[in-house]
Formats: C-alpha cells, sequence, structure tokens
C-alpha cells in the first residue's frame, strides 16, 4: 500500500474504535484528543517491530582480559584487580549483569587470579575458614578421699 493508502486506512481503523469505546464508554471531551492520538499511534507503530539492540564491543578482546596481576575490563579498557567495584561504581552493574551484557561464562573471574591467591594464602596463614583446635580433654583428677564419720564409740 502507499503511504497515502496506508494513512487512510489507520484514520479509518482509529474512528471505528474510537466510536466503538466511546459508545460503551464514558470519556470527557476535553480527553477525546489524547485518546484519537493515542490509538493512532498505536496502530501506526504496530506493525514495525523494533530493531535488535546492537552488541556493544568490548574494549579489548575477551581472551586477552584476563593475566595474572590484573583483570581488564571490558566497559572501558582499565587494569584493576578487583572489577567488581568498579562496575558497581562506574556502570551501576552487578558481576551477573556484566558477564550476560558481554556473553562470559559464569566462572569468568571478578579478581585477578595472582591477587586471589595471595588473599587466600594470607587468610589460611591467620587461620580464617578453619574451625577452633578443639581444647584437649582434661585428665580426670582424683578427688581425695573422703572419710566418713568417725564411729561413736
Amino acid at each position: 500500500m502507499s503511504d497515502e493508502q496506508n494513512h487512510g486506512r489507520m484514520l479509518q481503523l482509529t474512528a471505528q474504535i474510537v466510536s466503538a469505546h466511546l459508545g460503551n464508554n464514558n470519556v470527557a471531551s476535553e480527553a477525546l484528543p489524547a485518546l484519537i492520538n493515542s490509538v493512532y499511534a498505536s496502530l501506526s507503530g504496530a506493525g514495525h517491530v523494533a530493531a535488535e539492540p546492537v552488541r556493544p564491543e568490548p574494549a579489548v578482546p575477551v581472551k586477552k582480559s584476563v593475566f595474572a596481576e590484573y583483570i581488564i575490563c571490558l566497559e572501558d579498557g582499565k587494569k584493576l584487580k578487583m572489577l567488581k567495584r568498579h562496575l558497581a561504581t562506574s556502570y551501576d552493574l552487578t558481576p551477573e549483569q556484566y558477564r550476560a551484557r558481554w556473553g562470559l561464562a559464569s566462572d569468568y573471574p571478578m579478581v585477578a587470579p595472582n591477587y586471589a591467591a595471595r588473599r587466600s594464602e594470607l587468610a589460611k596463614t591467620i587461620g580464617l575458614g578453619r574451625k577452633p583446635a578443639a581444647a584437649p580433654m582434661p585428665k580426670p583428677v582424683a578427688a581425695p578421699v573422703k572419710r566418713g564419720r568417725k564411729p561413736k564409740a
């Protein structure tokens, strides 16, 4: 259909829908132009398909974003040891949202591997993550033998 025929058809459908609505509902005369505009806009936009959002390009390739000493943020290319806080403050993203946005695996690290190993070793040396050692059972102390009453003579 040509644009003129399409426009005429949209006006005709708008008139039918608005008249059917007015026949069954009470509408204030001031609200009538807004109703007509909203129906026409809805009909005009009904045939259009929303464009698929374009996936952004990462600052560096995903395979080259994880190094032993740092991780490179795919959003801006910054070298960081911990990515989670940077994402939250700069981009308002959680690690899950970041992974979904860039199509990363659920085990993609948010901390540089050497930094994580160093922190883990530190935690182990100070004893975090272990249950406290059970105190050895005290040896039973022999109670002094009590003597009974002295017998009466």
